[in-house]
């Protein structure tokens, strides 16, 4: 007997009806349908200013604190190469000075053994002189020559040369060579505020200044007085005065304008994010907003370090 294809599908479909359901595993539900995400609403240009105004302040703080700690002192070792080849060849060319010179300039060359310390003295204390090396304060004479001459130095940024000199001891020598010779100290001691001054001497004296630091902050001034071992020679004289920026612990506002200047191309650069957003594509946009804001960065946190105590 022939089966047609209409009482085929009728007989499968019988079979089928009398098949027992599966039973539903307990504890399994069916799985429901997801819901479309919603669009999320485009962000307005002021709040969009803002979040990039915290991440630049945050990004400055972050810069400046890598700057004075970390970068300060591979910019200081790159002026001390210079200026060591510059006072090298004063030296050779006997044009080394034996005055008073312009703020910034190699005066003098200063060790000290037993720290290990070797560094180019400039002329001047205020706090961008002393990002490059010890700095010699303008109206004392010249380190060799008749009467106190005092020598500044950083104690924790900018390579941080005289963290160490609370550590020398009575005896330890100090040796500076200028363009009148090579002339050794030879340590009285270490005073600090409130301690009696050494004695007056008819020779020749080094003053080594610097800041005592706690927790990051400078809490007080720290001498190191040295007595000259010979003769002393004969100086070309010096200024009278110096401003208040130049003295311990003092903050040099001269760099203001330029600190400005930094800032307001830190905001150029935010307001400029925001208004080309959706004009341009982003990864044009990043590239050249990028280095823009990098540099405004490295600009303004040197700016902020000279707003720092000089000692500092």
């Amino acid at each position: 007997m022939t089966v047609t294809a209409p009482d085929a599908l009728k007989e499968a479909d019988a079979d089928q009806s009398r098949q027992a359901p599966r039973p539903v595993k307990a504890g399994r539900r069916p799985r429901m349908p997801r819901r479309p995400h919603a669009d999320r609403a485009p962000m307005g240009d002021s709040r969009l200013a803002f979040l990039i105004s915290l991440v630049v302040i945050a990004g400055l703080v972050g810069w400046t604190a890598l700057q004075l700690l970390t970068l300060g002192a591979l910019t200081q070792g790159r002026a001390q190469n210079v200026l060591h080849s510059q006072l090298r060849g004063q030296l050779a060319a006997e044009t080394a000075p034996l005055g008073t010179v312009a703020p910034g300039e190699p005066v003098a060359l200063l060790r000290i053994p037993t720290l290990g310390l070797e560094q180019v003295v400039v002329e001047g204390t205020a706090s961008s002189d002393l990002q490059s090396g010890p700095g010699h304060r303008r109206d004392t004479v010249l380190p060799g020559q008749k009467g106190v001459s005092v020598v500044y130095g950083k104690a924790l940024t900018s390579g941080a040369p005289f963290r160490s000199i609370t550590t020398l001891t009575e005896g330890d020598g100090i040796e500076v060579t200028t363009a009148q010779g090579v002339f050794t100290y030879r340590v009285d001691g270490v005073r600090r505020a409130g301690d009696p001054l050494p004695a007056a001497t008819s020779g020749g004296r080094l003053t080594l200044v610097t800041a005592e630091v706690s927790n990051l902050m400078p809490t007080g001034v720290v001498y190191v007085d040295a007595t000259l071992s010979g003769t002393p020679v004969t100086g070309a004289g010096r200024v009278s005065a110096i401003p208040d920026s130049e003295k311990p612990l003092a903050i040099d506002t001269s760099d203001l304008p330029m600190l400005v200047v930094a800032l307001g191309a830190l905001l150029a650069g935010v307001l400029g994010i925001t208004m080309l957003r959706g004009r341009v594509p982003a990864a044009v946009l990043w590239t050249l907003a990028t280095p823009v804001v990098l540099a405004s960065l490295w600009l303004t946190a040197a700016q902020l370090s000279h707003l720092l105590p000089n000692l500092f």
